[in-house]
């Protein structure tokens, strides 16, 4: 959204709004590497989710689809979710600090082999992840060892945060394209010329095709699979786990998807997700409003 088409009042709004948001992040940025991870993710679990509701939301979303987990894990999560969420802000924003930080992380993974394959072969790869630990350091590990990954954002309401959200997504790896029908023409192109695109799958999306995700009705995109088959791309999971020292990560790259229908191969997807969830419930994003579709 241009400037242009707001009133003077609306972009003050904005503006003020960008202030009070982004302060934390840049004052956090001015702290070494190595401290500033922990501190966001201090300041998000105990002061921003309390007031934001985001602790709440963690409870519910566990109540509904992990009704069985016992009272003291979902308090854990309750704390531990929007931790994790705090570092992976304050990483994404760090950029080159980030891009050192993961240098010579090794790909792990029964998928490496054939990441490694087709890119040598020029061969398309539809990477495919969720926000789940950090997303954005395993785009940064493959930049490094495979050039640049491009990928899709949602532009922000707030014009002031969205510039800078956006040069900080370049600052990893560029180019990274809008969701608009622009932007995903640009993504094509980029992909059919044998590079690797990100896509990120764990969000509801009200156009998506009806599907499961930890036995509940989700509503998923099948763009991802979509583009795969239509370009012939290896449709790839691969998730950015991070370590139990809380700043380091493990780049696993799961085995291919193999190509089938849209649905079919999406709906794996969402179940590799969910086992890697359940693995480390504490890495994914529980904030998210995730199961809007009705029983």
């Amino acid at each position: 959204m241009s400037t242009q088409k707001l009133s003077f009042a609306a972009r003050a709004g904005q503006y003020a709004l960008n202030l009070v948001m982004s302060a934390p992040l840049f004052l956090t940025l001015a702290l070494p590497y190595r401290w500033r991870v922990p501190m966001m993710g201090w300041l998000l679990a105990r002061v921003i989710a309390p007031l934001a509701g985001y602790d709440k939301r963690v409870r519910q979303n566990l109540a509904l689809v992990w009704p069985d987990l016992p009272q003291s894990e979902v308090d854990r999560l309750a704390r531990a979710v929007p931790d994790n969420f705090g570092r992976t802000l304050i990483e994404v924003y760090s950029g080159e600090a980030l891009r050192r930080h993961v240098a010579g992380t090794k790909l792990e993974g029964p998928g490496a082999a054939a990441l490694e394959e087709a890119c040598k072969a020029g061969r398309p790869v539809m990477m495919v992840s969720g926000h789940f630990g950090n997303h954005d350091a395993v785009r940064a590990m493959l930049a490094q060892k495979y050039g640049n990954i491009s990928g899709l954002y949602r532009p922000l309401d707030n014009i002031y945060f969205d510039r800078h959200w956006v040069r900080a997504l370049n600052a990893i790896s560029s180019p990274v394209y809008p969701r608009t029908r622009r932007g995903l023409a640009e993504l094509v192109k980029f992909l059919r010329q044998g590079n690797i695109v990100a896509f990120l799958m764990d969000q509801h999306v009200a156009e998506g095709a009806r599907l499961t995700f930890f036995g509940h009705p989700a509503m998923t995109s099948l763009s991802a699979a979509e583009l795969a088959l239509k370009y012939d791309a290896l449709f790839l999971p691969a998730f950015g786990i991070r370590n139990e020292d809380g700043i380091s990560f493990t780049a696993y790259i799961d085995t291919p998807i193999p190509h089938s229908s849209a649905e079919e191969m999406t709906q794996q997807f969402n179940d590799r997700l969910e086992a890697m969830i359940r693995q480390h419930p504490d890495q994914w994003f529980w904030i998210h409003r995730r199961w809007k579709a009705k029983p």
